[in-house]
């Protein structure tokens, strides 16, 4: 029998039967050293007469899909050791040979679907109220070309052994429940790590959730343990400070030490790590740790932090960086491509809600970690890290802050026009920041302009330096009484989006201390740098120069009678037109100049 369907396999001799073990129903059990004895073995777990002509038609092809395991194996064997050595042109040929093989994998399922179906139907009673089974309808979604949106709670299951596998983590492509592992979430994570870590996107696993707030505290409860310090930069999302100060500081829950850190530079954070040591001394000495968490660019002005910085000094001292990365998108910053690995953060956090996403549908949000401290199967423990304490198994598989499917495909698809849209927000934000800043009477707190406090870390840090496109404004100076100021805001309207979030499409304007930070005191507003007048402006991709219009209009109805000559002192209209040319020319070539040459996409690595 072995040398006959040997004979009809000729691959059968060649197969590593370790590698084939593993599309064996009694995969963790099976006592067979042959290929063999692994279709014998099937064909009786099955109850299948093996003298019978469907016996034998089915074990030939069990033999086919067990060497073709062990092919594709090799395949990924040889693909991991040369990719790298490859040219360009032998790059394309080895991707289309292996999308291919999958569209032919696919059609053997697909061609297996009709006999599949008419068994099913004939273990009906001929009435049809046996009901429609799934797997029957699910292979032409292979073919889709964008990723399918899996509307399901829960997976049919191939055996007792592969299921048992999953529930330990170690059948990566056998979802079990959706809650857990869903495809168009797992495609979602896949882009978001490729786009975020490049060249290193192998080491780094990402974990979606149901907003960018679920995802902070995922992350947050993943790293913190009960009395640790946890250093934190000033300006953050006012949803985070009160998730911090009424539930992980509170010394009925975590109790958490916050330290708030009030600088951006390395210097600063350097000579405060040191204070909160010292003066923390009896919980470091405790057991406690120090982590630090960050957020840059940070709401609601938009600075930037020297984030390789600190991370090297924070990661010298032992603790763990989380980053909230949203206002920078990886367009504007991709700290996991730092090549000092010590300068990277831990974990990079997004709110797939804002430009991620960018069309103000829906709500998400990502943590993205090494590997190692992201996911490990039952029983594992890689670089100190237990599996038990993996973000999978301490957070994500028990609280149920998943991204559904449908959430999942929004954002992939709000992705695809990621860098077009900063790009004109970038452009958009230089325009009107400098139009504001012409007047004297108008205070600007942006990056964006050469002069401010933070423009140097904004163009060390940030691609091609571009400015963050959230930050404030108030019209101090001007000595406006409340009631006008508020007429004013008011009427900005429609121009300016009256909503509470940022980086949609639409260009939105609020007051942080009414809104976005009115969860903290008056006191720590102030600290934040955020006065009861403080416009927040996040800008769109609207035509900017519609925006100047319509703030100059409300301004002379409802500022111009009360303080005159206001108006005057606005920038001329032929020289917004210069402004206008001037900026887009300059970013747009510096977008489209960064992008690889010919020669680097003919023959680079």
């Amino acid at each position: 029998m072995q040398s006959e369907n040997n004979a009809q396999n000729p691959l059968a001799t060649h197969i590593d039967v370790k590698h084939a073990k593993v599309l064996s129903p009694k995969r963790n059990t099976t006592q067979a050293e042959t290929t063999q004895a692994l279709v014998d073995e099937q064909l009786a777990h099955f109850g299948i007469d093996s003298a019978s002509d469907y016996g034998k038609a089915l074990a030939s092809t069990a033999h086919h899909l067990y060497g073709a395991q062990a092919s594709v194996m090799q395949l990924w064997d040889i693909t991991s050791n040369t990719l790298k050595e490859l040219d360009k042109e032998d790059r394309v040929a080895y991707f289309n040979a292996k999308k291919f093989l999958s569209f032919q994998i696919a059609k053997i399922l697909d061609t297996l679907q009709n006999p599949f179906r008419a068994t099913y139907q004939s273990l009906s009673s001929g009435n049809g109220s046996q009901g429609h089974y799934p797997l029957f309808d699910n292979v032409t979604a292979l073919f889709s070309a964008t990723p399918v949106v899996v509307r399901t709670a829960t997976y049919v299951y191939a055996c007792t052994e592969w299921v048992d596998d999953a529930f330990q983590g170690k059948e990566f492509t056998h979802q079990i429940y959706s809650r857990l592992l869903n495809p168009t979430n797992i495609s979602l994570a896949n882009a978001i790590v490729d786009m975020e870590a490049g060249p290193y996107a192998a080491d780094y696993l990402a974990w979606n959730f149901n907003s960018g707030m679920a995802a902070i505290d995922a992350c947050l409860s993943n790293v913190l343990s009960h009395g640790d310090v946890l250093i934190v930069s000033r300006n953050v999302y006012g949803g985070v400070y009160q998730l911090l100060h009424d539930y992980f500081a509170r010394s009925n829950r975590m109790d958490i030490q916050i330290a708030w850190f009030d600088g951006y530079d390395a210097q600063s954070f350097v000579e405060f790590m040191q204070t909160t040591k010292a003066e923390h001394a009896s919980r470091l000495n405790n057991g406690a740790k120090m982590h630090v968490y960050l957020e840059s660019p940070c709401n609601p002005h938009g600075y930037v932090l020297d984030v390789p910085g600190i991370c090297e000094l924070a990661h010298a001292q032992n603790a763990l960086v989380m980053l909230d990365s949203t206002l920078a998108t990886p367009v504007l910053h991709q700290p996991l491509q730092h090549k000092n690995k010590a300068a990277r953060p831990d974990y990079v956090i997004h709110s797939y809600t804002k430009d991620l996403c960018g069309s103000g549908a829906t709500t998400a949000g990502v943590v993205i970690g090494e590997g190692h401290r992201m996911f490990q199967p039952k029983g594992s423990s890689v670089n100190g890290v237990d599996w038990s304490e993996t973000m999978f198994w301490d957070v994500y598989y028990i609280k149920g802050a998943f991204l559904d499917s449908e959430k999942a495909f929004d954002v992939l698809n709000g992705m695809k026009t990621l860098e077009q849209r900063m790009m004109t927000k970038v452009i958009n934000t230089q325009v009107f920041t400098a139009f504001l800043n012409a007047h004297d009477q108008i205070r600007v707190n942006c990056h964006a302009l050469p002069e401010h406090s933070n423009a140097g870390l904004r163009e060390k840090q940030h691609a091609h330096g571009w400015p963050c496109t959230l930050f404030t404004v108030d019209m101090a100076p001007a000595n406006l009484p409340r009631d006008v100021f508020v007429r004013f805001f008011d009427a900005l309207e429609p121009a300016f989006s009256h909503q509470v979030s940022i980086g949609q499409n639409n260009t939105i304007i609020l007051c942080p201390a009414l809104t976005s930070h009115s969860e903290l005191s008056t006191e720590e507003q102030k600290k934040a740098g955020i006065e009861l007048t403080t416009m927040r402006i996040a800008m769109g991709t609207d035509n900017v120069k519609h925006l100047i219009a319509h703030f100059m209009l409300a301004a002379k109805h409802f500022i111009e009678p009360h303080v005159p000559g206001f108006c005057e002192n606005f920038m001329a209209n032929a020289d917004i037109d210069s402004l206008y040319l001037l900026v887009s020319e300059r970013v747009s070539s510096q977008h489209f100049g960064s992008k690889a040459s010919m020669d680097s996409l003919m023959k680079g690595a």
